[in-house]
C-alpha cells in the first residue's frame, strides 16, 4: 500500500469552483464513466470554494483498473485535470 498522495499539479477546468489559478480543494475524489476517469469533486455553481491556496491532492480514487490505484489511493507523481468526456477529466488516467 503507498504512503504517496499524489498532488493536483494541473487544472483546466476554468469553470470549476475550486479552480482559481490550480485547484483548491483539500483533496479531490476520482471517479467516473468505465471509459475515463472524471473529477467526481468538479462543481460549477455561483459559489466561490476552497482554501485560500492551491493545495489539492487525490484523496481518493475509484478507478481500480488505473495503473497508478493501489488499495484506491493514487499513486502517480502528480494528477492533471482537464476537459474531456466530462467538464472535468483526470488526465493522468492510464489504464492497466
Amino acid at each position: 500500500m503507498t504512503d504517496h498522495v499524489a498532488p493536483v499539479s494541473d487544472c483546466s477546468v476554468h469553470s470549476c469552483d475550486y479552480n482559481h489559478d490550480g485547484c483548491t480543494a483539500y483533496a479531490i475524489t476520482v471517479g467516473g464513466a468505465p471509459d475515463h476517469a472524471s473529477c467526481s469533486t468538479f462543481i460549477d455553481t455561483t459559489a466561490t470554494g476552497g482554501l485560500p491556496k492551491v493545495l489539492a491532492s487525490v484523496g481518493a480514487c475509484a478507478r481500480s483498473e488505473c495503473t497508478h490505484n493501489d488499495h484506491l489511493m493514487c499513486t502517480a507523481h502528480d494528477v492533471r485535470v482537464g476537459p474531456g468526456a466530462e467538464s472535468a477529466d483526470c488526465l493522468t488516467y492510464q489504464t492497466r
